[in-house]
């Protein structure tokens, strides 16, 4: 093996954590499901507190809805192929060190499925011939139908595929129309896609408030649209600031004005029991771990970046074009600069943030912290 690709091995094997066990992939989806949907209170209660507005919400929810049956389809997929123990089925892997979320391989891997879904459903028995051969052999040889509820939980994994929308690597750009002012010849759109970012194994939602003032409507544009489309997809990836995007974006599409772009980042996910976490959150969430349950946080983060004022500049030999000048933080950190404001926020169960209230680390003393309480109501605090 080569020093290059045995550095990348090292490099997997530091990053990845397989879940072995029925009983912790059990554990691993079901906390991922009350985490969803504690972010969907999320999404409605920063709506309430004026932090989005009704149809960014609406549209982060439907994100959310993708986002739970794709993590419905991978527990149908996983929950069983531990105990087939020919390593015929793999295992789940997650990034443990900076997501908690399944490593972008197995949302490529799902996507792939998916295309190939009513193949397999032909190929593969009924659930209900599934169960009565479970049932024979159960009678017959008196012991665990190991490898049919194997072939049954796949059965109910294409199932899934084939019936629901999922939220994917890419989930290409779409447009909402907002209103048009007819006597400034402008319609405004909000333009949404969302991405399971490959850097950072977290799923992103981008959020794009533009104006057009093309003739023809951007949706029915055949010669603009599959461009935009192209070029927000190509664009991101969580290494580039919005500042960049923004900036590409409106350089390239001069009858197209970017107004307001948002990028939501639903995760990590830190959990005791599954990731390794550094800093505060560690102690936070090591002491919070005796209680079952307890012991995860999720980060939410919401960069915006909004257009201050316009200039004109020279477009061709003869015309000229509107351009964005947009507001940038002026007490950003280098790291954070790029943007008009950054919120973070922290969703975590009441344990964890009266550890956390105890502690009371530096570093988080100006996140946001949405607590869930014991009858998964959700409470803000600063």
């Amino acid at each position: 093996m080569s020093q290059t690709r045995k550095d990348m091995t090292d490099q997997l094997a530091f990053d990845h954590k397989v879940i072995e066990g029925a009983r912790a992939t059990r554990r691993y989806f079901a906390k991922f499901e009350r985490i969803i949907s504690h972010m969907g209170d999320v999404a409605a209660l920063s709506y309430k507190e004026k932090q989005l507005s009704p149809l960014e919400a609406r549209i982060i929810l439907q994100y959310l809805q993708g986002l739970a049956h794709t993590f419905t389809a991978l527990s149908y997929k996983f929950l069983m192929a531990n105990r087939v123990g020919d390593h015929s089925a793999q295992l789940l892997s997650i990034d443990k060190t900076d997501s908690g979320f399944p490593v972008f391989q197995e949302i490529l891997q799902m996507a792939a499925d998916a295309l190939q879904a009513e193949d397999h459903l032909l190929t593969l028995p009924s659930q209900g011939r599934l169960k009565k051969d479970m049932i024979s052999h159960i009678l017959t040889e008196q012991t665990h139908p190991t490898k049919l509820q194997y072939a049954l939980s796949q059965r109910i994994y294409y199932e899934h595929l084939s019936g629901v929308n999922l939220f994917l690597s890419q989930n290409h750009p779409q447009a909402q129309w907002e209103g048009s002012i007819k006597r400034k010849k402008k319609k405004n759109y909000l333009i949404h896609w969302a991405v399971y970012d490959s850097q950072t194994n977290v799923p992103t939602i981008y959020l794009l408030d533009l104006e057009d003032t093309g003739k023809k409507a951007l949706p029915q544009d055949e010669r603009r649209w599959p461009r935009v489309q192209s070029h927000l997809i190509s664009q991101s990836m969580s290494s580039l600031k919005l500042l960049t995007i923004a900036k590409g974006f409106d350089e390239d599409f001069d009858d197209l004005h970017p107004k307001t772009l948002r990028r939501v980042h639903l995760g990590p996910m830190y959990s005791h029991a599954f990731t390794q976490q550094h800093g505060p959150l560690r102690d936070v969430l090591s002491e919070a771990s005796g209680q079952p349950g307890l012991d995860w946080a999720l980060s939410w983060t919401v960069e915006t970046l909004q257009s201050e004022k316009t200039k004109r500049e020279k477009s061709g030999f003869f015309g000229t074009t509107q351009r964005e000048i947009y507001k940038l933080d002026p007490a950003a950190s280098s790291a954070d600069d790029g943007a008009t404001e950054i919120r973070r926020s922290l969703i975590l169960p009441h344990r964890a943030y009266q550890v956390l209230k105890e502690i009371n680390p530096p570093s988080l003393v100006r996140t946001r912290k949405y607590v869930v309480g014991a009858d998964s109501k959700i409470l803000s605090y600063r």
